[in-house]
Parts: structure tokens; sequence; C-alpha cells
């Protein structure tokens, strides 16, 4: 049984996550913003508070519960993400700043945050996009979104690097197009065939198992070109 953290557990592939991780027997924190659909499932061994990836407060507030409640962490999958499209010349830096808060400064912070308290044998696996990986397609409108993927997956090799003497095991996933409520909002109409079940099971699966063969490795999951 795995003490389990993720984010961004309000819907699709978070949401999914929490249900695939905590019925395989594992307790998890899932942390999102909005509560609703993590209570609604009533899972006994999953917990759960409001948390803003942003606030100092609430990453205090994570660290605190694994601490007193858990003692400690074997896995933190950063899922949580944020999305702008618009043309780059119409962004707003408020705009722009928000996306890389949430995509980039908060996966740091909550990493951090929780660093102290997570196994040497532990895994890290931070969630990125295709359109963050050099040389991949790139789509007009994400320059925010993209650019912030591409720096986690930085992040991650630097993370890898500076504790392979010691651990955790720090991954990146780019995935390809999900069929998401994130990725309506960003692109409305777009059809992808792969369900967010489906990309949480395969992330799930890599979380427990991953850190055994990777480190400090980018793994690009995407069946289709983008």
């Amino acid at each position: 049984m795995k003490k389990i953290v993720i984010t961004g557990t309000s819907r699709g592939i978070g949401l999914e996550l929490v249900k695939i991780l905590a019925q395989a027997g594992h307790k998890v924190l899932a942390l999102s913003r909005n509560q609703d659909a993590v209570k609604k499932l009533d899972l006994e061994n999953v917990h759960f508070f409001e948390f803003d990836i942003t606030s100092e407060e609430d990453l205090q507030k994570a660290s605190d519960f694994v601490k007193e409640q858990w003692g400690g962490v074997d896995i933190l999958i950063n899922n949580a993400g944020a999305i702008i499209n618009k043309p780059f010349e119409e962004i707003t830096s408020e705009e722009f700043e928000s996306v890389y808060k949430v995509n980039v400064f908060g996966v740091a912070a909550l990493t951090r945050k929780l660093l102290p308290l997570i196994s040497k044998e532990g895994h890290v696996v931070t969630v990125s996009s295709m359109g963050g990986v050099q040389g991949s397609m790139k789509f007009p409108g994400l320059s925010a979104y993209s650019s912030s993927k591409g720096a986690v997956i930085t992040l991650t090799e630097l993370l890898a690097e500076e504790y392979k003497e010691s651990g955790p095991a720090f991954n990146v996933l780019a995935l390809g197009a999900v069929q998401t409520e994130m990725l309506q909002e960003a692109f409305p109409g777009y059809k992808t065939p792969l369900q967010p079940a489906e990309m949480a099971r395969y992330i799930a699966d890599f979380s427990l198992t991953g850190n055994k063969f990777y480190n400090g490795k980018l793994l690009q999951v995407s069946s289709s070109t983008p």
C-alpha cells in the first residue's frame, strides 16, 4: 500500500487517478480547488481538502497533513494544469503568468514542500504535454501552456540529477491529446479517441513502478501527432 498525493483531482485524468489508486488499496490525498467530485466518490482511503497550488498557505496545509497523518509519502503526481488558448499578441502578462503559476511555479513549490517527506525510494511524476517537447508539433495560441510544459520537463531532468544519490526518482510524462474537459475548453469540438480513464490507468501504473526503470526521463505518451 502506497501513500500518494495527486493534484488536479476535480475532473478528468486526476479524478480517474484517485478512483484507480484508491480502489487498488492505496492511501490518496486528492488536492484541487473544487472537491465536489472527489467527495461524491465516498472512498474511505481518500483524504481531500480544497487546495490552490499557488497558495503558500495551502502548500503548507498539504505538507502538514502528510507529516502529521501519514508520516511521509511514497508518490507525488503533479497533475494540476492550466491552459489558455489565445494569440500571443493578445494574451496579457497576467494571463501568461497565471498559467506558469500553476504549471511551473506550483509544481516546483509543492515538490519542494513535500520533498523532505517523500521516501528515498519514492517517485515524483509530473504530467507534461507533447506541446512542451522540443521538436514536436506546436499549436498557435498555446504560447503560455506549451512553454510552461517544456519548463517542467527540464525541471524534472534537473531534479533527478540533483537527487540521484539520495532519491526519490523524478520522471515526466508528455501526454498527447486526451478527451478531457480542459481540452474541450481550449479547443471546442476537438475529438480524440483517448479517454481520461485510459490515460489515468497508464499514469497510475507508471507512478507505482516506473521509478524501477527510469529516473530523469521524459516519456512521450501519445498515439497521435499532438
